[in-house]
C-alpha cells in the first residue's frame, strides 16, 4: 500500500522527473548572431527625470539654502532653520525626539539652538521644471504679437512643433 493518504496520481508522483530533458541528450544552443546596430536587442533606457537634493522648511515647504547659520530663519514663514525640527536626526518616536545620543531634552523643538549634532534634513526630489524660455526683447513694437511672459510661452509652444 502507498504511503500517501489518497491513491490518485498527482503532483507528488515520481514521473515528474522524466518530463525534463534527459542527461543523455545534448543541449541545443542557438548560433551566435552577428551584431547589427539596426536591430534592437536590449530595451531602451528610459528618459529619466533628473534628481536633486534640497533642503526645505518643515513648516511651509519653501526651498532654502543648506548652509544654515546660527540665526538663519525661513524667508517665508520665519521659523528658525537651525532647530531640532529641521535636523536630519529629528524623530518624534525616539528618546528625547532625536536619533543621536543626547544627555538632556531640548525644548522647544522649533526654537533656534546651538546643537553640535545638527545637520539639515536633505530630501531627494525630482526636477520637474525645465529651464524657462528666454524672454524676447520688447523693443520690437511694430509686431502684432504680445510681449512679455505670454510671448515667451507662445514662443516655447511654437518651438515644439518646428521641423
Amino acid at each position: 500500500m502507498s504511503e500517501r493518504k489518497y491513491g490518485q496520481r498527482g503532483y507528488q508522483d515520481s514521473d515528474r522527473e522524466r518530463r525534463g530533458p534527459s542527461p543523455s541528450t545534448p543541449a541545443i544552443r542557438k548560433p551566435i548572431e552577428k551584431f547589427d546596430p539596426r536591430i534592437p536587442r536590449d530595451p531602451k533606457a528610459p528618459n529619466m527625470m533628473g534628481f536633486k537634493e534640497t533642503f526645505r522648511c518643515v513648516r511651509c515647504g519653501r526651498e532654502e539654502s543648506p548652509e544654515v547659520g546660527a540665526l538663519s530663519c525661513c524667508s517665508k514663514c520665519g521659523v528658525a532653520l537651525r532647530s531640532c525640527i529641521q535636523c536630519a536626526s529629528f524623530d518624534s518616536s525616539a528618546t528625547f525626539e532625536c536619533l543621536e545620543k543626547l544627555q538632556a531634552r531640548v525644548s522647544p523643538k522649533d526654537a533656534a539652538n546651538e546643537c553640535r549634532l545638527f545637520s539639515p534634513r536633505m530630501k531627494v526630489e525630482k526636477e520637474t521644471h525645465s529651464t524657462p524660455a528666454p524672454i524676447p526683447d520688447r523693443t520690437d513694437r511694430s509686431s502684432s504679437r504680445p510681449s512679455g511672459p505670454s510671448a515667451a510661452a507662445r514662443k516655447a509652444f511654437d518651438d515644439l512643433f518646428k521641423i
